[in-house]
């Protein structure tokens, strides 16, 4: 695990600001994070945080949700039922590019001599905005300043305001504003285009080698550009479209250059000191899977006519008010901890750039900010975004739980094709067919069917939306409990239990296993919310309950079945242990020494060939620990509690899914100061780089999990079977916590301190919570405080491989550590040598 225990910027360069992310300082060597962290999106569309002058860069990207192209995957070894069809996120035209010309110089910044600079990610105004003095070669100073904004209130919109004032002399000024097709690679200077081959990394997004976007419409009229493509394969169409305005005193000429790959608008003038010229670019992006692009044009002309009536300060305006109805509703307050504050708040505005305008979209695992794991949707929504949704943004929620139904077809066609009743969701995909080439780490995580269940069930707690449930998400419970009581199996030794066989669970670093625990506990709860909501479909709407057994060809005795299978689930527990396995064969693993494992042989998939790795007791991420939040009404707190001394010591932290989960569950079992260092771990992730990947986009379920960490972990929250409850976990040097969650329509502010915790109603009637087992109403006018006694348990240090090395097995064999040593020797005799 990577952790950040003191405060990993440099706060020279980004200076400590409760309401933006501020850099002081440009620098070439880390510009691919800095592309990451100044981002801006709404979930339909994201800009990279690129130069504005579009030349230097890591990747100049800007992202559509869903926006992709699709390309056969070839197996060196063919099987059945292998996923065919790749997908991967395609980097659409770039309408960010402004170049800037003085005296013919171009403003170069990784060259240029600034004089002062500035740029601002405000999180309250929803704009990234940038400020530079240039001291050009000639001597004269230009202060050039510009503002960029995607809409949150127009999802299709965004401006980009370029502003140039020459401050002690006359000069001949040039600017030319670029719309380029870089996913093609057709920048004159290949910004933006990876020339070297990089190491491996599962990580990183496929590398298209043939021309990926057609074209099929240009055009050039008053100012106003459209370029339109479509996808050689998967056949999405785009158009995006650009319109220009020049405000100054200066006399000027124009030209328009537009071509397949290129549109391009320049402006030149010989400028005069203390006169500015202020350009504004709107521009506008439409997709679809195969409309033809002459109405995607279409589309984009009534945008832009629209956004130009409205006017850029009214957009800006609209921008500022959707922003605080956001965070009216999301805002987390952490008093006294204004470095945690704001590292707070940006992964909170991240959860809004990356879900906020999906509109029926899915949340992909880098939102909009770049191009990492293909712009594939993984698991990691349900579980680590979907608890914020719901809890915040409930119709976001509800928009991406719609997705998730609009794949059942898909889900249904795939559970016949290995040989199973009901819908199997794709481990990742972006089209809906299965797009993991690993089936071992990818197709075998069959527990996805209980995390999106799992999230549907969630979603309708918080909000009371049985609607929703009626309206067709049942057919999402059915088909996934019929592929669980289908997949399991029946065995009896003087009672009856259920087993699963043959899946894998969240750690990626143990796979295609017997009786998963974290498996068996989610088909558990996704058997038993079936069963329920068909029951309650049945008492409570009738006619939907009819409509749903013609569709699904729903029998009666089904759903006792499920209940059947659920009851008799088999959960594996190692007596002797006093641990549940995270698997039948878990036990019987050597363990792997992580403290002993040297840094530079992290993350373990770049370093250890998956055989090495499945042979230990050793975790990518946590699993059964994972289990021990999302169902834990079914542990005790003496098996919470050892069961994350187990497994801690052997979770390596590799995925960025695990801090979070760490973190809360630290928290409940006493761990207080671990919890803490967890919690930062997954803050920073991103910011500070943690895991050295940060430049392929934003962790989007890492933000998620930021949030679950602060309101069920420190907050203490739980909604077990639709019970809210708390028992809170303030951490020692923190006064107060204060965060919203609006639960079936009523926004509760809760504020947490050492001695009391307080509830207030900000928005609807009432709600109700049990706090350490006493129950509380809270109504509109009335708070309530309920005094605390304590923080609940707490233990120093931290639970480590000494602790676990030397137990007994069942069969009496002790538990020995070790790690695979030759490659490790190997790089220390290279290291020697100095071979290369």
């Amino acid at each position: 695990m990577r952790f950040a225990d003191h405060d990993p910027l440099n706060r020279n360069r980004f200076p400590v600001d409760d309401w933006a992310l501020v850099e002081t300082e440009f620098s070439a060597d880390d510009i691919g994070t800095t592309e990451t962290m100044f981002a801006v999106g709404n979930g339909y569309l994201g800009l990279r945080g690129n130069v504005d002058e579009g030349r230097d860069g890591h990747v100049h990207g800007t992202f559509i949700n869903g926006f992709h192209e699709t390309w056969p995957i070839r197996h060196a070894e063919e099987a059945f039922g292998f996923a065919r069809v790749g997908q991967t996120i395609v980097n659409a035209p770039d309408a960010k590019t402004i170049r800037l010309y003085v005296d013919d110089e171009p403003l170069v910044l990784t060259n240029a001599e600034l004089m002062s600079y500035e740029r601002r990610l405000d999180f309250r105004t929803g704009t990234l905005s940038r400020s530079l003095e240039w001291r050009t070669p000639s001597g004269k100073r230009v202060q050039i300043s510009s503002r960029r904004m995607v809409s949150f209130t127009d999802r299709h919109l965004g401006v980009i305001e370029y502003e140039v004032e020459l401050l002690d002399a006359d000069a001949a000024v040039t600017i030319s504003s670029q719309m380029l097709n870089r996913q093609d690679g057709r920048d004159e200077y290949r910004s933006g285009v990876q020339e070297s081959v990089e190491a491996f990394d599962p990580r990183k997004a496929e590398q298209f080698t043939e021309r990926v976007l057609q074209p099929r419409l240009k055009r050039e009229r008053d100012g106003r550009y459209l370029l339109g493509y479509r996808c050689t394969n998967s056949g999405m169409t785009v158009v995006a479209g650009t319109e220009h305005r020049i405000e100054t005193e200066n006399p000027f000429d124009e030209t328009t250059t537009i071509e397949d790959d290129l549109a391009k608008h320049v402006y030149r003038m010989r400028a005069e000191q203390g006169k500015p010229i202020r350009i504004t670019k709107l521009f506008t992006y439409h997709t679809a899977a195969s409309v033809p692009v002459r109405e995607l044009a279409d589309r984009c002309d009534r945008t832009l006519d629209r956004a130009a009536e409205v006017g850029v300060e009214e957009l800006l305006r609209q921008q500022e008010a959707w922003l605080d109805d956001y965070w009216t509703n999301t805002d987390v307050e952490i008093p006294g901890h204004p470095t945690l504050q704001q590292a707070t708040r940006w992964n909170l505005f991240q959860l809004a750039q990356a879900t906020a305008r999906t509109d029926g979209g899915g949340v992909a695992a880098k939102g909009v900010s770049g191009s990492g794991y293909g712009g594939h949707y993984f698991w990691d929504s349900e579980v680590y975004v979907m608890p914020f949704l719901s809890y915040t943004a409930p119709n976001t929620a509800r928009n991406v739980l719609r997705f998730r139904q609009r794949m059942l077809e898909p889900a249904r066609a795939r559970a016949t094709e290995l040989n199973q009743r009901g819908a199997l969701f794709p481990w990742r995909t972006i089209n809906g067919l299965e797009s993991s080439a690993y089936y071992a780490a990818g197709t075998a995580q069959y527990h996805i069917d209980a995390d999106i269940s799992y999230a549907l069930v969630q979603y309708v707690a918080a909000t009371g939306d049985e609607d929703f449930v009626a309206r067709g998400a049942i057919d999402v419970l059915v088909e996934t409990a019929r592929m669980w009581e289908d997949l399991g199996f029946w065995r009896s030794n003087s009672v009856e239990v259920f087993h699963i066989h043959g899946v894998t669970g969240p750690d990626e670093y143990t796979t295609v296993v017997n009786d998963n625990l974290y498996t068996n506990v989610m088909a558990k709860g996704n058997l038993k919310a079936a069963a329920i909501a068909v029951d309650e479909l049945r008492r409570r709407a009738p006619a939907a309950y009819a409509r749903a057994v013609d569709r699904l060809d729903l029998h009666p005795d089904e759903a006792d079945e499920w209940r059947r299978a659920a009851d008799h689930m088999f959960i594996p527990f190692d007596e002797q242990l006093g641990v549940h396995p995270q698997d039948s064969a878990f036990l019987e693993k050597e363990l792997w020494d992580l403290e002993s494992t040297p840094a530079s042989r992290r993350p373990l998939l770049l370093h250890y060939h998956p055989l090495v790795i499945y042979r230990f007791q050793v975790l990518k991420q946590a699993d059964v620990v994972l289990a021990l939040l999302l169902q834990g009404d079914q542990f005790s707190t003496e098996e919470k509690q050892a069961n994350f001394e187990y497994y801690d010591p052997l979770t390596t932290g590799d995925s960025t899914l695990s801090a979070v989960v760490q973190s809360i569950i630290a928290s409940e079992v006493g761990y207080h100061e671990l919890s803490m260092r967890y919690f930062r771990a997954a803050l920073f992730v991103d910011l500070a780089d943690l895991h050295h990947n940060a430049q392929d986009g934003v962790h989007v379920a890492s933000t998620g999990g930021v949030w679950s960490s602060l309101v069920y972990g420190f907050g203490g929250f739980r909604d077990h079977n639709g019970v809210f409850t708390f028992d809170p976990r303030l951490p020692d040097d923190w006064d107060r916590l204060i965060f919203r969650l609006t639960i079936r329509e009523t926004r509760v502010r809760v504020e947490l301190e050492p001695t009391a915790m307080t509830f207030t109603v900000e928005a609807g009637t009432e709600a109700q919570f049990s706090v350490r087992g006493e129950q509380v109403v809270v109504r509109d006018g009335e708070p309530v405080t309920v005094a605390l006694d304590g923080q609940g348990p707490r233990h120093y240090g931290m639970p480590n491989m000494r602790d676990v090395e030397g137990a007994r097995r069942a069969d009496g064999t002790l538990l020995t550590a070790s790690m695979p040593m030759i490659a490790v020797d190997l790089e220390e005799s290279e290291s020697t040598t100095g071979f290369d």
